[in-house]
């Protein structure tokens, strides 16, 4: 039980785990409302469902990973299940990369050029953010941190 505990809510009182988890969840949480909600100028959970579709997404997989971003990201900003948290964001993440940005390349696209999307170096930077959380858990000022301190 106390292994389990661990790898669920284990963290190190890692002040820039603290900074990475508060930038990774305001990120999530934002662009997830914006799918969710349609808060922050965003098309609500009906239009970005029509929109991935568009793309061959299925309306469940686009409403788990709105969702996902959204609570996942305010996981993060809370502190609370972040490690689980940072792997469906790493998932999401892969996903976005494969079905979306691969064929764009790398770099997002500066200029806007037509009929050219973003690559993927923004959700490259986002996994890394989320693997270190993963790894190192939520850090200080954190649930996780309450629930099951290391070191």
């Amino acid at each position: 039980m106390h292994e389990l505990m661990d790898l669920v809510f284990g963290t190190y009182p890692s002040w820039s785990h603290l900074i990475v988890r508060l930038t990774l969840g305001v990120i999530f949480f934002a662009h997830g409302a914006q799918k969710v909600f349609g808060w922050f100028g965003g098309r609500g959970l009906a239009e970005t469902i029509a929109g991935f579709r568009q793309m061959s997404i299925p309306p469940a997989a686009t409403v788990t990973a709105a969702c996902i971003e959204c609570f996942g990201g305010l996981a993060m900003i809370l502190g609370f299940l972040a490690r689980p948290a940072a792997l469906g964001l790493i998932v999401v993440m892969l996903v976005a990369i494969k079905k979306v940005h691969a064929r764009h390349g790398l770099f997002l696209n500066w200029s806007l050029a037509q009929g050219k999307g973003h690559g993927y170096e923004f959700n490259l930077a986002l996994i890394a953010m989320a693997l270190s959380i993963l790894i190192g858990g939520a850090g200080c000022v954190s649930i996780d941190r309450l629930i099951a301190p290391w070191g």
